[in-house]
């Protein structure tokens, strides 16, 4: 029973910040690649922010700077904080672990910037 359970977003101002956290069980998460990805609507699905096994890290050019990915594999958890948020950010944050052949989702959480 793989399980990927994001949480942390919300509706913030411009400027703001939020940090999400996805929590895993059922994979081995120490040997995956976590990742965030988000997707605004009519827009298609993007990598924000990838960390490999080895904590090597990538992030989508917009967000290079302000958001951050970080994992801590005794808690089985990836996070990813998010500095000076601007309204392009506004989207739902899905996690994504990926190892192999193996690819796994989370349900989303929403993370709103407006004033």
């Amino acid at each position: 029973q793989v399980q990927l359970v994001e949480s942390g977003g919300g509706l913030v101002q411009p400027g703001g910040s939020l940090r999400l956290s996805c929590a895993a069980s059922g994979i081995s998460f120490s040997l995956y690649r976590m990742a965030w990805y988000r997707q605004a609507p009519g827009k298609q699905r993007e990598l924000v922010a990838g960390i490999s096994s080895s904590d090597s890290t990538d992030y989508l050019d917009s967000v290079k700077g302000r958001f951050t990915i970080s994992r801590d594999n005794t808690k089985n958890t990836v996070y990813l904080q998010m500095n000076s948020l601007k309204p392009d950010d506004t989207a739902v944050y899905y996690c994504n672990a990926y190892w192999a052949s193996l690819d796994f989702w989370g349900r989303g959480t929403q993370v709103t910037v407006s004033s």
